[in-house]
């Protein structure tokens, strides 16, 4: 019997390896965020790239707001080119965080996108902070 999730198999498991460790170097959790943001440890930039009147709306605390199409050399002059960046956007649904990712990326900017968004913040159970910043 072959269903809609097995009619392509599955990679082979050193495929499979390689995939999921190298989407590592590409994305980070909530979890992971807010971990390193409330321990002190945070080695990197949080980015909000929605507009800033969503931003106002509700944001991950610490966030900077910077909307996808305002990354830009003459915005990023002032981080020093090795500033690591984590962006988002509201979610899953949303391809805002992959367009600063992009835009971060093409700077040479070292880039990853938080998975989930505000959506998978707000799953963790973790708070928003509204107003501007």
């Amino acid at each position: 019997m072959t269903t809609a999730v097995t009619a392509v198999a599955p990679a082979a498991s050193d495929r499979a390896l390689k995939h999921f460790e190298t989407a590592l170097e590409f994305e980070t959790d909530c979890w992971d965020v807010h971990d390193s943001m409330s321990g002190g440890k945070q080695d990197f930039v949080l980015l909000d790239v929605r507009s800033h009147a969503l931003y106002e709306q509700g944001h991950v605390p610490g966030a900077v707001s910077l909307p996808h199409g305002k990354i830009v050399e003459g915005t990023m002059k002032d981080y020093p080119a090795s500033t690591v960046f984590v962006v988002y956007c509201a979610g899953p649904h949303c391809n805002g965080a992959h367009r600063g990712a992009i835009r971060l990326a093409r700077l040479g900017r070292p880039v990853k996108l938080m998975i989930g968004g505000v959506t998978g913040w707000l799953d963790e159970g973790f708070t928003l902070e509204t107003g501007k910043k």
